[in-house]
C-alpha cells in the first residue's frame, strides 16, 4: 500500500512541478526600455499586488508616479517602498474610495488642479467576487468599484490626457469577461445582485463592461492622440487566503504555488501596454501575456457596447459637458 501511495504522490509531483515550469516558461515579460522621466503615470489600486508592481516599475524608470489608494496607512507603506527601491523621490500617494462617486470626483479635482500632465492612467483597482450590497451612490459594489468608477475616473480625466498626448489609458480587464452573460436584450440587469457563487456572475459582467469601455472609447478618442487598451492579466495570487484556515488553505495554498501567477508576473501586460513602444498607436485592443488577442466574443456587441455605455453614464451622474463625444 505504501508503494501505491509512494507512486501516486510522485506522480502528482512530478505534474505539479511540469506544471510549474509551463506556467513560468509562458509568462511574458515586458522588456521595454522607455524612459518616463518628465512623465506622470497614475495607477490606481497600487499600494499591492499587480498596480504595486506597475507603480515600481515606472519609478525605476524616472516618472512622476501617482498612487491612487483607498487606505492611506498601506499607501504609505507602498510608497516608501517604491522610493527606497527605486531611489525616485518623485513618487507619492492620493487617496480615492472606489465606492463613491465624490471621492473618484475629488481625487479627480486633485489631479486636474494640481497636476501639470497625465501620459499614462492605469486602471487597475477593482474588486473580487463576494461583496453581495450596493454603495450610497446605489450602484452594486462589484460593479461600482469594477467599471463606474474606472469609467467616471477616466471621463473626468481625458482633457488632462489630451493635452499630454501622446498618451495611454489601460484597462485592467479579465478572461472572465467570456462567461459573462450580460447582453443587449438583458441590460437591465447589469446592475442586479445575481446570488449566484459569491456573486460571480456580476464579477464577469463587470469585467465584461470593462472591454467594452475600452472599445467604445477607443472609438470616440480616435486621432486624439490618446490610446486605450484593455488586458488579461492573468491568474494571480491574491491575499484571499487571509480569511480561510485549515484543510481548505494548505489545499489552496498548494494550488497557488503551483498554478498563479506572481504579482510582479501578473502586472507585465499593463506594464507592456503602458510604456512599450510596439504599442504606440495600437487603441482599442485586448491583451494577454504582452500579446494583443482577439477581443470574446461577448464583447463584441456594438449595440451591448452602447448601452453599457448610456448606462454607465447614468450610474456615473455625467453631466453633458463631462460626457466623451465622438471625436
Amino acid at each position: 500500500m505504501w508503494c501505491c501511495f509512494s507512486i501516486f504522490f510522485a506522480v502528482v509531483a512530478s505534474a505539479a512541478i511540469a506544471v510549474k515550469i509551463y506556467v513560468k516558461l509562458t509568462t511574458k515579460w515586458n522588456n521595454s526600455y522607455t524612459s518616463l522621466v518628465g512623465k506622470t503615470g497614475i495607477v490606481t489600486g497600487a499600494n499591492n499586488g499587480i498596480g504595486f508592481y506597475t507603480a515600481l516599475d515606472f519609478a525605476k524608470r524616472g516618472g512622476r508616479v501617482i498612487l491612487a489608494c483607498r487606505n492611506r496607512d498601506r499607501a504609505e507603506d507602498a510608497v516608501r517602498r517604491i522610493i527606497k527601491a527605486t531611489g525616485n523621490k518623485n513618487v507619492l500617494y492620493k487617496l480615492v474610495d472606489f465606492a463613491s462617486l465624490q471621492s473618484v470626483r475629488d481625487f479627480a479635482a486633485d489631479i486636474n488642479k494640481n497636476e501639470e500632465r497625465i501620459d499614462i492612467l492605469v486602471n487597475n483597482a477593482g474588486l473580487m467576487v463576494g461583496t453581495e450590497d450596493y454603495t450610497k451612490d446605489g450602484i452594486q459594489t462589484v460593479l461600482h468599484v469594477n467599471h463606474i468608477s474606472p469609467f467616471l475616473l477616466t471621463h473626468l480625466l481625458i482633457d488632462k490626457l489630451k493635452k499630454s498626448a501622446p498618451s495611454r489609458i489601460v484597462n485592467v480587464s479579465s478572461s472572465v469577461a467570456n462567461n459573462a452573460t450580460l447582453s443587449a436584450k438583458n441590460i437591465d440587469k447589469i446592475n442586479s445582485i445575481s446570488h449566484k457563487f459569491f456573486n460571480f456572475a456580476m464579477y464577469s459582467d463587470s469585467k465584461l463592461c470593462n472591454i467594452l469601455f475600452t472599445t467604445e472609447l477607443a472609438k470616440r478618442l480616435a486621432e486624439t492622440g490618446v490610446t486605450v487598451n484593455a488586458l488579461h492579466p492573468g491568474v494571480i495570487y491574491t491575499n484571499f487566503l487571509n480569511s480561510t484556515s485549515g484543510i481548505l488553505k494548505d489545499i489552496f495554498s498548494f494550488v497557488i504555488k503551483y498554478f498563479f501567477l506572481t504579482s510582479e508576473e501578473g502586472a507585465q501586460t499593463q506594464i507592456y501596454l503602458s510604456v512599450s513602444n510596439d504599442v504606440a498607436n495600437v487603441s482599442g485592443g485586448f491583451f494577454d501575456k504582452c500579446k494583443q488577442i482577439e477581443i470574446y466574443q461577448t464583447a463584441q456587441d456594438p449595440d451591448l457596447a452602447a448601452k453599457v455605455w448610456e448606462k454607465s453614464e447614468e450610474y456615473a451622474k455625467l453631466s453633458n459637458n463631462e460626457k466623451i463625444p465622438y471625436f
